[in-house]
């Protein structure tokens, strides 16, 4: 009785086949099919295995898995992984019949073809092992040029399938099932050996923009050009040290749509990960051309290093997902190792998606007001509504905190259009109250106003409320109009018809061109707090040359201004003297809740300094 194994230099797959090149056909394929598949014999009769293992060495097979021991099949079936099995049917112990049923209830091995060989000729026996799962059947004694047509046309269909299931269609890369399988693979090795390695998990920065503004067509051809370069990290990497002694190198595959995995199975030191992830930086570095035109484009790794971050496939992936959050956090084209204080960060990210997604239902949100007052005599002659977190827990939950998040996660616009009618009501209740309503903003996200039932969310809001739209105000920043100018011209036109007024926010911190500027159907531009500071600077008094250009811009497209985050008395009254309209910051009121600000409403209060 003996097993056998005569181990390739490449850990054992379900793809070796799938790799091979589909262009190639007749001898120059079937060579190939040959000294790549790794064919695994189960026979009872060590003169049959050796027999048959001679023949194939013959005709150009050259890895093979042989053992006349049943009972010790499955174990080496699922150690090594072959691409086709030769199985004897009747054998003690445990028969070929009894192997073909563990192989069909077994995940990873039901795909993996079978040729039953046995010396029995009978109609019953045969169907019953086709029945099972075999995928062909031979008599003994082996004809020999039979069993070499069988075998081609086998491993040919495995090679095809393998290519399907195991590979990315336009990078030809390993997809995410086959990264799954190699980790998995490389983890029980490590384990068994004691060896270190990493997980990295990389992302083309902010490639849905990209994508979006090229296109599909270009976004793919974008996308397969960087493969191509991370493939040529991997395939140079033994200048980093991480070729093995086994001849393993990197293994990288396509996870998802900008998304790609790397395995290093072996490292001397952890630091060879952040090595070869800067490697990964410099290889996109240089512009690519697509179709004609130069895109520059970044990536942001992730690393988990087992098993100091985990021994098992899901936590190792979890855990480089989360750095490479924080790596995304940082800005992107950066990489980030996995740490016990990241995951904390990130478990506590979940929680607050978690806690946000129910603040709405549970009527956590609340609008507060900071007034806008009369640049010349500080009455108070509008509003900005803004949002706050009241938190069970926590209390009142800074903006910073939750609104890049619902940013991100995209509830920023179920959050957004409770915003909008929640300042609808309060309009509607100050009419009802016998107060005279004013002008109120309502801040609109890029995201929200993106959506392509936006205008009509408003305008149906506006009809529920029946309230004017010459009450509500919207305020869009500068670099969201900017980046689709040309399509937000008409989205603006149709906000203008419904009659809202329009504003653009943080004026001066984007990059506006000033034809669009004045294609814009606005009404009002409001400067931005970090111009004002410089007012105060009596020594470089940088800020007020800014200040004043954009004065006079406004004024010559007929826009009102607007100062926000105006703190002192002296930017007050260089704003007054200058012709700013409107003012809005600490040096009036701080954001309040709507009763407060009902009161301040009714007793038509002055909010400024005497000046």
């Amino acid at each position: 009785m003996k097993t056998k194994l005569n181990m390739g230099n490449d850990s054992p797959t379900l793809t070796r086949l799938g790799s091979l090149d589909p262009r190639k056909t007749g001898i120059e394929a079937d060579a190939e099919l040959m000294r790549t598949a790794r064919v695994m014999m189960v026979d009872d009769e060590s003169s049959t295995l050796d027999a048959v293992q001679a023949f194939l060495e013959e005709v150009g097979y050259q890895d093979f898995i042989v053992t006349s021991e049943s009972t010790k099949a499955m174990a080496v079936l699922a150690a090594e992984r072959p691409d086709v099995v030769l199985l004897d049917l009747m054998m003690p112990e445990v028969s070929g019949f009894d192997i073909l049923k563990s192989m069909r209830a077994d995940a990873v091995l039901r795909h993996v073809p079978v040729i039953v060989l046995t010396s029995s000729t009978d109609a019953e026996t045969k169907l019953k092992a086709l029945a099972l799962g075999a995928t062909d059947y031979l008599a003994k004694p082996v004809d020999a040029s039979e069993l070499t047509s069988r075998m081609r046309n086998t491993l040919a269909a495995k090679a095809y399938v393998d290519r399907i299931m195991y590979f990315d269609a336009l990078t030809g890369l390993h997809n995410r099932q086959m990264f799954v399988d190699h980790l998995d693979w490389t983890l029980r090795q490590a384990q068994r050996y004691g060896h270190t390695g990493a997980v990295l998990h990389i992302n083309i920065d902010r490639f849905k923009r990209i994508n979006d503004a090229l296109g599909p067509a270009l976004g793919d051809e974008l996308l397969k050009a960087a493969a191509e370069r991370f493939d040529k990290c991997v395939r140079v990497s033994d200048t980093l040290g991480q070729i093995d002694e086994d001849g393993r190198s990197p293994r990288l595959s396509r996870l998802g749509s900008d998304e790609f995995g790397v395995i290093l199975s072996h490292l001397d030191r952890s630091e060879g990960a952040a090595m070869f992830a800067r490697r990964l930086h410099e290889a996109l570095s240089a512009p690519f051309q697509v179709s004609g035109r130069e895109v520059f484009v970044t990536c942001s790794v992730g690393i988990a290093i087992f098993p100091i971050d985990g021994n098992d496939r899901n936590t190792l992936l979890q855990h480089a997902a989360v750095a490479l959050n924080v790596a995304k956090e940082r800005g992107g084209d950066t990489h980030c190792y996995y740490s016990q204080e990241l995951n904390d960060r990130s478990m506590q990210y979940v929680k607050l998606q978690s806690e946000l997604r129910g603040a709405i239902t549970r009527n956590e949100f609340q609008l507060f007001y900071q007034p806008k007052v009369d640049g010349r005599t500080g009455h108070v002659i509008g509003a900005e509504a803004l949002l706050r977190w009241n938190h069970p827990d926590h209390g009142m939950v800074p903006p910073g905190k939750f609104i890049p998040f619902a940013e991100e996660t995209g509830l920023i616009v179920p959050i957004g259009t409770w915003v909008f009618e929640e300042a609808c009501r309060q309009i509607a209740a100050w009419q009802a109250a016998g107060i005279a309503p004013i002008r109120t903003s309502v801040n609109i996200s890029g995201r929200q106003f993106s959506e392509s039932d936006f205008v009509t969310t408003i305008r149906n809001t506006l009809n529920q409320a029946a309230v004017d739209p010459s009450y509500l105000q919207i305020e869009l920043t500068e670099s969201m109009l900017m980046e689709k100018a040309s399509e937000n011209i008409l989205r603006l036109q149709q906000l203008k018809d419904a009659g809202l007024r329009l504003s653009i926010d943080d004026f001066g911190t984007g990059f506006s061109s000033l034809s669009y500027l004045g294609q814009f159907p606005l009404d009002e531009l409001k400067i931005d707090r970090s111009f004002l500071k410089a007012i105060d600077d009596q020594v470089s008094g940088k800020g007020a040359p800014i200040v004043l250009a954009i004065i006079a811009l406004a004024h010559s497209l007929k826009l009102r201004v607007v100062a926000e985050g105006v703190e002192t008395e002296t930017q007050w009254r260089f704003l007054r003297d200058h012709g700013c309209e409107e003012c809005q910051g600490f040096l009036f009121a701080k954001p309040m809740p709507a009763a407060d600000f009902t009161t301040l409403l009714a007793n038509k209060t002055r909010m400024a300094p005497k000046g």
